[in-house]
């Protein structure tokens, strides 16, 4: 059964940074699209940051832009794919989960309901 575990949320205050983790279990294929969303109680899924595995392609949203990296380790099976968050907002504020699928970031447009597996979240609070 394909898993995502994640690991890293916590509180910390404006300006910290936190890393968050996310490695894969049970996949056969290694080459996956791997992106961060966030969600708040009341607002819809919002994506902050992607990974496609084979390339190293990235992809941020505005809010994410400068402050945020995504990265993978070099392992392909599991596969680890971090989310550095630096100079944090309060409104980075949220649940934070990771998603993977094969094929979902290499369509020309893309969301949330084309990532087939979720890890189960993360809290990240952040106190001004």
């Amino acid at each position: 059964r394909e898993m995502l575990l994640e690991s890293g949320g916590g509180s910390v205050q404006a300006g910290g940074s936190l890393r968050l983790s996310c490695t894969t279990s049970g996949y056969v294929y290694t080459v996956l699209c791997v992106g961060w969303f966030r969600q708040v109680p009341g607002k819809e899924r919002e994506e902050v940051a992607t990974i496609y595995s084979g390339t190293g392609a990235t992809f941020y949203a505005d809010s994410a832009k400068g402050r945020f990296n995504i990265s993978r380790d070099s392992a392909e099976n599991p596969l680890t794919v971090y989310l550095q968050m630096n100079s944090l907002k309060s409104e980075d504020t949220a649940m934070y989960y990771c998603a993977a699928d094969r094929f979902a970031c290499l369509r020309t447009v893309y969301g949330a309901a084309d990532f087939g597996t979720w890890g189960q979240g993360t809290q990240v609070t952040v106190s001004s």
